[in-house]
């Protein structure tokens, strides 16, 4: 393999951006940034440890579930997941994240940068109840860049074209589980815990 090393190797190779690229990044929400919030039901949140290990973990809720606390602060709720709390530990010692907000059948998305911290039983949690669920967590980001990302990536990839999906191309997450994470259990018995019940149970904190 011919490595690169340097970034002028990589300029040399993939050239510089256009002016309008490099100058596009905001320090703070314009009310087009507000409006896709309000309309995003998934976030992607990039973060890194102290040692340079990184995580990619995705958050979800009904469109607008991030809220905006002023013109460079947003907040995210948490919800019960498996508790591995990956990013927000890596939070702990990086605060540096970024963010990736998509809209379903956008192919351009929303991308911010910035620096994170976890609150706890803020009274702005009341705005974020969801079936009942109050978070007993969020993640604050204070925006140092916001910015749009193009379409290329999604439209490459034939994202939302529904008939470039094929759901069952890859083992069943039953069968993930049973081969990879919980050999012992029966397959039948993970099937029944990843139907239905798994999508009735999301806000649940038992």
């Amino acid at each position: 393999m011919t490595e690169i090393t340097s970034e002028a190797q990589l300029r040399e190779l993939i050239g510089e951006p256009l002016p309008r690229v490099t100058a596009k990044a905001r320090p703070l929400l314009h009310e087009y940034d507000r409006q896709w919030l309000a309309s995003s039901p998934l976030c992607l949140v990039a973060t890194s440890s102290a040692d340079g290990s990184c995580d990619v973990s995705p958050k979800g809720d009904p469109p607008g579930f991030t809220r905006v606390l002023d013109d460079s602060t947003i907040a995210i709720p948490d919800r019960p997941g498996n508790r591995r709390v990956d990013g927000f530990r890596n939070i702990l010692t990086n605060p540096h994240v970024g963010l990736i907000y998509l809209i379903p059948g956008r192919a351009d998305t929303l991308r911010i940068n910035g620096t994170a911290r976890l609150v706890r039983d803020e009274p702005f949690f009341d705005q974020m109840l969801v079936k009942g669920h109050r978070p007993l967590l969020a993640l604050i980001v204070e925006i140092d860049q916001v910015f749009y990302h193009c379409a290329k990536a999604f439209l490459r990839s034939n994202l939302w074209q529904p008939a470039s999906w094929d759901p069952h191309a890859a083992p069943s997450r039953a069968q993930i589980a049973q081969r990879l994470e919980q050999p012992t259990e029966a397959l039948e018995d993970l099937e029944r815990y990843y139907g239905p019940a798994y999508a009735e149970g999301l806000y649940r904190t038992g």
